[in-house]
């Protein structure tokens, strides 16, 4: 078990055990207090009790509803699932740290209110108001408990941790009452929430990159840092890291993005919030009094308190249990148990039957790593990312006639293989030598059709293709520029706007879609929407720059410092084009493949990037001939696992050329505003059409993730 996998979760079990500990005990002080007076001697704290107890079945019946109906969706429906529960989790967490924040000084007076017209009603209406007051408490901790496990990998750390920091809470809240130690809960809830949001900017950048492996957000190839290969994973001192964070060493764009962004605005709104002045104390006012809608709920509630504890208790339990009854199961039968150890990989794994089936694998290895059941071809047919030390995930996976064998990739040691099982056509199995159509998983009982894996050996050829191809067409990107700004200093603009069209048809080509260049790629093809002050911003450099001021009617002067700075930073992307945050990273290739034409769909023919020229047409022209280029390049790996998916995007694209040669007249290209209706609705159709074969490229050609 790692110790820093459990930190967040015992951070999380303390800080919110102690404040629902908080509120129990504000609760069980009121009635104290409310029925002091009582000649029947000390009041019964049953009710309370009863509500505690009934927010905690609601939290336990919530556990289990996201532990077990999640474990039944396919890898994809997870990782989506997953990824928005984070998000809410992370929302729900800001705004709970925040109203601490804002009512810590009145909850107590608050609750005491609630506890005094309650003991009024009777017992029944006190033991909903502290399912209520304790059941908030007790869903948001669940969620944030949940999302923070699954962000550290599934381990059992988690759950002790959190286990931990409840007991903890549960005992120092005793204590409290018990009036035995002092302690400064405003000042204990401030540091800590510090701490909370650390740890939830952690889970948010965790959520986003499961929404990224859905397919549910772009910029899943978009790295920002790999360290993968540089460090090790399993080591102490990554581990207590990722542990404390929730951060991991390979990160995309969006993930470090979203993790600055929250900390940057969410911790110095904590701190302005903790200095706005008191507000000042109003005049004393009669009781509110409850709606009539209020009180039919609370004279129902009445004097029944062992009546509405058993519904409060009972309620959510037959709930869980009837949406986990009602998830369908993997499989018909049974699922298939598979262990892996520290030294090898499904040892005990002998015998399969052909169709849909589930395998639940168990990991007694000491580090987290991906589980794979690959075919006799090498495609994968089921798969388990990660899966932690001393925990279980269920892997589904349809087989066909054919021989498999399971592969574990622990961590930083060689991967393992399982010995071979042969499927028969009937549903027999035995273990055995190699053998037999295996590439047929998947397709017997209309499941995915397996994939084998891509190396990234495999793509780097292709990719050394497409870095010398870019280069070309930056070396006439280069000339072009050139050519430009003689004409500029020449102020012959006339000329100058036909050799920006063909300046910006060249960058085009070179395919650097969906910011795949970075602050580089941004420099040269930049929008204005990008800054706060649009088109004047000194930020807003490159081609759109220099489109913007030849047909905004900019002078000459002007115009020459940008194709100057236009000149340096095309020059700066030569240079830098083999590095991993350019074009040098093999693993982006199939995601350009798709990109290209995808960036051409959103900026060029919606008119997004269009600051005066009118070009969308000659623009997705020129990222159609790059799309083409890099499909070519990919061609014989795509071959191997789709056959038929180029030539059918091969046709796709001769159709948007068709489509897109209506756009020209005598030689000149129309804008979109000048073509007519049904010309651009057969240009974008096409161009959907093509997306539509493409979106599976990326998907096809994936690099699997490194442990």
């Amino acid at each position: 078990m790692n110790v820093a996998d459990a930190v967040p979760n015992l951070l999380i079990g303390l800080r919110e055990g102690l404040e629902a500990g908080l509120v129990v005990s504000i609760l069980l002080a009121a009635l104290r207090k409310v029925t002091a007076s009582d000649p029947a001697g000390s009041p019964s704290t049953a009710p309370v009790w009863l509500g505690v107890a009934a927010a905690v079945s609601l939290a336990g019946s919530f556990a289990a509803v996201l532990t077990f109906s999640t474990s039944a969706l396919s890898s994809a429906a997870q990782e989506a699932v997953g990824g928005s529960l984070s998000v809410l989790a992370v929302f729900l967490v800001t705004g709970m740290v925040f109203w601490m924040r804002r009512t810590a000084r009145t909850l107590s007076k608050q609750l005491r209110g609630e506890v005094e017209r309650a003991a009024r009603i009777g017992a029944g209406a006190l033991t909903l108001t502290a399912f209520l007051a304790v059941g908030r408490e007790g869903l948001e901790t669940t969620l944030f408990l949940w999302t923070a496990a699954q962000a550290s990998g599934q381990t059992i750390a988690p759950l002790a941790g959190a286990a931990v920091g409840i007991a903890a809470a549960i005992g120092l809240c005793w204590l409290l009452y018990r009036r035995a130690v002092k302690l400064n809960v405003g000042v204990f809830f401030n540091r800590t929430a510090i701490a909370l949001v650390v740890i939830a900017a952690g889970v948010l950048a965790y959520g986003l990159g499961d929404l990224q492996d859905a397919g549910l957000l772009p910029g899943q190839a978009w790295i920002a840092f790999d360290l993968t290969a540089h460090v090790d994973p399993g080591s102490w001192w990554v581990s207590l890291i990722t542990g404390v964070t929730e951060l991991s060493p390979k990160m995309t764009v969006l993930q470090v993005t979203a993790w600055l962004a929250y900390l940057a605005v969410v911790i110095p709104s904590f701190v302005r919030a903790g200095r706005q002045p008191q507000e000042q104390p109003q005049p004393a006012q009669k009781p509110h009094q409850p709606s009539r809608h209020a009180d039919a709920w609370e004279r129902l509630a009445g004097n029944r308190p062992w009546a509405v504890g058993g519904v409060l208790v009972g309620v959510p339990v037959i709930v869980a249990g009837t949406v986990i009854a009602a998830v369908p199961a993997a499989s018909s039968s049974a699922a298939t148990a598979v262990t892996v150890t520290k030294t090898a990989c499904a040892p005990g794994w002998s015998s399969a039957r052909s169709g849909a089936q589930a395998f639940t694998v168990t990991n007694q290895a000491s580090v987290a790593g991906e589980i794979r059941l690959m075919n006799s071809s090498g495609q994968i047919v089921g798969e388990i990312e990660t899966l932690g030390p001393g925990t279980s995930a269920q892997l589904n996976a349809t087989l066909g006639a054919g021989t498999y064998t399971f592969k574990c990739l622990m961590g930083s040691q060689a991967p393992r293989s399982s010995a071979p099982v042969r499927v028969t056509s009937a549903g027999t199995s035995s273990a055995g030598k190699p053998g037999g159509p295996g590439s047929q998983a998947g397709q017997a009982s209309g499941g995915p059709a397996p994939v084998k894996p891509v190396t990234v050996a495999e793509l780097t050829p292709p990719n050394k293709r497409y870095e010398a191809y870019a280069a070309r067409q930056l070396a006439a990107l280069a000339r072009e520029v050139s050519r430009l700004r003689v004409a500029i200093a020449h102020d012959n603009l006339d000329s100058a706007k036909r050799m920006w069209l063909t300046a910006q048809q060249d960058w085009e080509r070179v395919g650097a879609s969906y910011d795949s260049f970075g602050a580089l790629g941004e420099a040269v093809d930049g929008l204005p929407s990008a800054y706060q002050e649009g088109a004047s911003s000194p930020r807003f450099t490159g081609l759109h720059r220099l489109e913007y001021g030849l047909w905004h009617g900019q002078g000459a002067a002007e115009l020459e410092k940008v194709t100057g700075t236009l000149a340096k930073n095309v020059a700066r992307v030569r240079e830098n084009l083999t590095s991993a945050g350019l074009a040098g990273d093999p693993a982006n290739l199939p995601i350009r493949a798709h990109e290209i034409a995808e960036d051409a769909l959103r900026d060029h023919l919606s008119g997004m990037d269009d600051e005066g020229a009118g070009a969308a047409y000659p623009m997705t022209a020129a990222d159609l001939r790059a799309t083409r280029v890099v499909l070519g390049y990919l061609a014989p790996l795509l071959n191997a696992r789709r056959p038929g998916l180029v030539k059918e995007a091969d046709g796709q694209m001769d159709t948007l050329s068709r489509a897109l040669g209506a756009a020209r007249v005598n030689g000149k290209w129309r804008s979109l505003r000048a073509t007519p209706l049904l010309a651009r609705q057969r240009v974008t159709g096409a161009t959907g059409a093509l997306l539509q074969t493409l979106s599976s490229v990326p998907d096809l050609l994936e690099v699997p993730p490194r442990h």
